[in-house]
């Protein structure tokens, strides 16, 4: 049985999130599987690395295609592309090994997010616009409190349906380029938004709302954080997230952190 590895990106702001839903609202996978259908293939098999939620887009999210018959990678791409919407694009398309799985092989994935530090016309669908003046060293001095092996469970949306809110968290990094302040999260696997309250606990340091200390004792899950201080209260929109990579191995590191849209 053919398999084929397939990279794209995609704005999700008309998205309810990469997976299929129940009921008939639009989703990426939803899209994709009907463009690879309309270039005539019969899919046995179409699974991304990660599910990314309603509103948050990917710079490279990865699938696996199984069909019924072999596939020239390039005709294929060509022939989805012309059948996609407008924000939804295959990147890359070529042949993987018979058991490569997009989700189970993977090593990492990586997030990005965008704060935008001034009002922007042009990149509002991409950032997340915080108007309070923000303590870049403070947040950057706070976010190493989350690299390591902690327990979540307080930044997880219905965390008693996760099997285990434990991460081992790789890296988190923070930057500034131009107006926008960007933090990488890194991790083996991530959350219900995970990434989006841990955006939001870093953005309530920067504004002094929150300690590095606070931000440590969220980290504790025999202590539930006080209705002033939970994550979910401050959980950052979709807007700036950004799948970013998904890690394999033997393939290249991530590279330097950059802005998905600049603003300058």
């Amino acid at each position: 049985m053919p398999s084929f590895r397939l990279t794209l990106e995609y704005d999700g702001t008309r998205y309810r999130g990469w997976q299929e839903q129940r009921n008939t609202e639009r989703t990426v996978v939803g899209v994709l599987r009907h463009a690879i259908e309309k270039a005539g293939v019969e899919i046995v098999a179409l699974q991304g690395a990660g599910r990314t939620d309603a509103g948050v887009h990917a710079l490279a999210q990865v699938a696996h295609l199984r069909a019924s018959r072999f596939l020239d990678p390039d005709r294929l791409l060509n022939q989805v592309n012309a059948a996609l919407p407008h924000d939804v694009n295959l990147l890359e398309v070529r042949r993987a090994a018979e058991r490569f799985h997009a989700r189970h092989d993977a090593l990492a994935r990586s997030y990005l997010y965008q704060v935008a530090r001034r009002r922007t016309a042009f990149a509002k669908r991409f950032v997340w616009w915080v108007r309070d003046p923000l303590d870049v060293a403070a947040i950057a001095t706070a976010a190493r409190v989350l690299v390591g092996r902690h327990d979540f469970r307080w930044f997880c949306e219905r965390p008693a349906e996760q099997d285990s809110t434990l991460v081992e968290v790789a890296a988190v990094q923070v930057a500034v380029i131009g107006d926008l302040l960007l933090v990488r999260v890194v991790a083996s696997h991530f959350l219900w938004r995970m990434v989006r309250r841990i955006v939001g606990a870093l953005v309530e340091v920067g504004a002094g709302r929150l300690s590095e200390g606070d931000l440590l004792r969220l980290l504790d899950p025999r202590r539930p954080p006080s209705p002033s201080q939970s994550p979910a209260r401050f959980t950052a929109p979709p807007s700036g997230l950004f799948l970013e990579r998904v890690l394999y191995p033997g393939e290249r590191p991530l590279e330097d952190l950059r802005a998905a849209t600049p603003i300058t």
